[in-house]
């Protein structure tokens, strides 16, 4: 273990603006990790422009694995990425003590930095959770804090948040609060060398049109170069090509949450082909067949999916003009038949 950190230590690469994916874990359909598909979706990361891959996250259902499974995960990636893309590894629970384990692993293994999320549930106060992360950032790989209050029931403060990223191993933030306003303040107390990803893709463009520095993504994983691409235009204001990009992407952005992440995002990735199966563990499932069609309406809108074998009127979301980095949706009917 030593070896393996001396030589990955070495080699850290820091993490980028732009567009990360929060990949998912292709699993068989007895609910075993389906390696050969996590390889060849890494891959397409690396040939798309993915900025960061950000490993082992809700998305990637970390919370049902094993600490040999998550082993299993950081080696496929640092095998294929390390050194291409950053690899950013979920590290974040309940428990620091186990938190501290797997950031351990996380470093022993290779990965870049790791994504560590305001302990759930428990409802810690500031004090701890500034604690909590700058004990994690002491054990020497850099963090990105995660702050997501719906899931969570806990509120990172843009104060104690300027307190941790005192830290020098405190990076940045991804934000999932949804207060947009939120950008300008954290980045009047954090600077500029702070990094700050949305965690809303609906909104992403406008938290960096504002000030932030990209997004950690769902999206991404059905549609990495329209995000990577999207994430630029952003980062340089060209807010007419932002609108472009994210026009056919706002049907994503809505219908992969029709039921808890990842359902609809493994469905999606599957029905595109990159997949071999939608399948999520327990106590997740997959998606319910009522929302096929807005999942595959999205993917069609995207460009993503050819609809010649479907048949039903479609609905698709197209944005108003002044309305895509708000996350606002307007429809069009589109006749879509066999």
């Amino acid at each position: 273990v030593s070896s393996l950190f001396q030589r990955f230590s070495l080699h850290q690469m820091p993490m980028q603006q732009g567009s990360s994916c929060a990949v998912i874990t292709p699993m068989t359909d007895s609910g075993k990790i389906d390696i050969p598909s996590f390889r060849n979706l890494l891959k397409y990361h690396i040939n798309s422009g993915t900025d960061n891959l950000c490993i082992l996250g809700t998305t990637g259902e970390a919370s049902v694995m094993s600490m040999d499974e998550r082993a299993q995960v950081i080696t496929t990636a640092v095998d294929m990425v390390k050194g291409k893309i950053p690899i950013l590894c979920g590290t974040g629970t309940i428990n620091p003590n186990h938190v501290k384990e797997m950031t351990q692993q996380a470093i022993d293994l290779g990965c870049d930095a790791s994504l560590v999320v305001t302990p759930y549930y428990v409802k810690p106060p500031q004090r701890g959770l500034i604690k909590h992360f700058t004990d994690m950032a002491d054990l020497g790989l850099p963090v990105i804090m995660y702050n997501i209050p719906g899931r969570t029931k806990v509120d990172l403060s843009p104060q104690s948040t300027a307190i941790c990223a005192e830290h020098p191993n405190i990076v940045g933030l991804k934000d999932a609060t949804g207060d947009l306003d939120r950008v300008k303040e954290i980045r009047s107390l954090v600077g500029d060398d702070f990094l700050l990803y949305s965690g809303n893709d609906d909104t992403a463009s406008n938290f960096v049109m504002r000030g932030g520095d990209g997004c950690i993504s769902v999206t991404a994983n059905v549609a990495p170069e329209q995000m990577h691409d999207m994430m630029v235009a952003a980062l340089e204001k060209d807010a007419d090509l932002v609108q472009q990009i994210n026009g056919p992407l706002m049907g994503l952005h809505k219908n992969l949450f029709v039921e808890s992440n990842p359902i609809p995002v493994k469905y999606a990735a599957w029905r595109a082909g990159l997949i071999k199966s939608p399948f999520c563990r327990p106590p997740l499932a997959q998606l319910d067949a009522k929302y096929y069609k807005d999942v595959e309406t999205a993917l069609y809108a995207a460009g993503l999916l050819d609809f010649e074998i479907l048949g039903f009127d479609a609905k698709i979301p197209v944005m108003g003009v002044n309305s895509a980095a708000e996350g606002d949706w307007n429809y069009v009917s589109l006749n879509v038949h066999a």
